[in-house]
């Protein structure tokens, strides 16, 4: 398994003062270092070495999330009244109720 496939992050932790580097993947991982470069560098060299001791003793490792396959599709419930209320957007504009959701959940509405 390549540990550079995996989705890493960088940010501040004021609690910490701190960056903190972290991966998507491994949440319970975290490295924290006083510059992003170390802290990215950290985490990274965290993970590869977890990556390491799973496949030593069999366990099985995450599948990078860059690596997976998306369908497109997931199902999503919703009360019956907001339903009713997109299905009604969405035919007043003259779109598939799929398609309007999925333009909201683009556009952050």
């Amino acid at each position: 398994m390549n540990s550079d496939h995996y989705t890493y992050r960088v940010t501040w932790s004021a609690e910490d003062a701190e960056h903190v580097g972290l991966c998507a993947e491994f949440p319970s991982l975290s490295w924290l270092a006083a510059t992003p470069a170390e802290a990215l560098a950290g985490i990274r060299s965290v993970v590869a070495d977890c990556v390491r001791d799973m496949s030593a003793h069999g366990e099985p490792v995450p599948v990078p999330l860059a690596d997976r396959r998306y369908s497109g599709e997931f199902k999503v419930r919703i009360p019956p009244e907001q339903h009713r209320r997109l299905a009604i957007e969405a035919s007043e504009q003259g779109v598939s109720l799929n398609r309007l959701v999925s333009a909201k959940l683009a556009s952050g509405a």
